[in-house]
């Protein structure tokens, strides 16, 4: 499948989109979030590929919505609309994606682009990355893309509610800072940014992919329910797991004391 505003490669198990606008800063148009929503479904529909590194070509990870296109057809759009037909789902395909998602977060992330990699699984950023929040309230809007619920998880509503708020030249949290937060969950050296992703990205492609995409969507849908319901549904999931192949695999492993052989089945 071709795709205008994004690069997708695949290769050992991982499938790779960088987001391809660099003369933006990776602004996300209706086309970037057209090729995301694509790219999404072709990556769950292929049982070959069990990661994605999500990244950004250039300098920059994604500044956010494309400011420019919105201007140009201000009159015509209807945000509530476009929200629900565009960023929402892209947010939603990852994380309802049943397998992991890295963020190789390069340089900046700002408004929308910043919610991008808060819904993925796992960040990795570069010394040089940076975090621009109140990216919304500078122009007069309220962050969306699930940022709302997303950062929250993080830092808490009353942290929250302040990297939204203060707008200024200065408020980008940087890379050390997203890790002390727990946003970030690793920095590392910007020219080793890419080495590392993708060695976690094929340590995870290696490992039990029905289990970890279950074990996703336990974790993320415990955030919204009870202790109650959140037992009932991991039973659930563990009835499933039970049944799988590398299930079978692992504990034969350990019996037998060797390195699993997992297939993602």
């Amino acid at each position: 499948m071709g795709y205008e505003h994004i690069l997708f490669e695949a290769s050992g198990g991982v499938a790779t989109i960088t987001l391809n606008r660099p003369d933006t800063y990776n602004s996300l148009n209706l086309g970037t979030l057209d090729d995301l929503k694509a790219a999404f479904r072709a990556i769950a529909k292929d049982r070959g590929l069990r990661a994605v590194v999500i990244t950004g070509a250039g300098k920059g990870f994604s500044s956010g919505a494309d400011l420019m296109e919105i201007q140009a057809n201000f009159t015509q759009i209807d945000i509530t609309e476009a929200l629900r037909g565009g960023l929402n789902q892209v947010i939603a395909a990852m994380r309802s994606l049943e397998k992991p998602i890295i963020a190789a977060v390069n340089g900046a992330a700002a408004g929308a682009g910043a919610s991008i990699c808060l819904a993925a699984d796992y960040r990795i950023a570069s010394e040089n990355a940076s975090f621009v929040f109140a990216a919304f309230i500078g122009i007069g809007l309220v962050p969306d893309a699930g940022g709302t619920a997303l950062l929250a998880h993080f830092v808490g509503p009353a942290k929250a509610l302040e990297m939204y708020l203060f707008a200024d030249a200065k408020n980008r949290v940087s890379a050390a800072d997203a890790h002390a937060l727990g946003i970030a969950n690793r920095v590392v050296p910007a020219d080793e940014l890419m080495t590392e992703t993708t060695a976690l990205a094929t340590r995870l492609a290696h490992m039990p992919t029905k289990a970890i995409g279950m074990t996703k969507r336990a974790i993320y849908r415990a955030a919204e329910r009870s202790l109650a319901e959140t037992l009932e549904y991991e039973a659930l999931l563990q009835g499933a797991a039970f049944r799988t192949h590398d299930f079978q695999e692992g504990v034969a492993a350990f019996i037998e004391k060797r390195d699993p052989a997992f297939k993602g089945e």
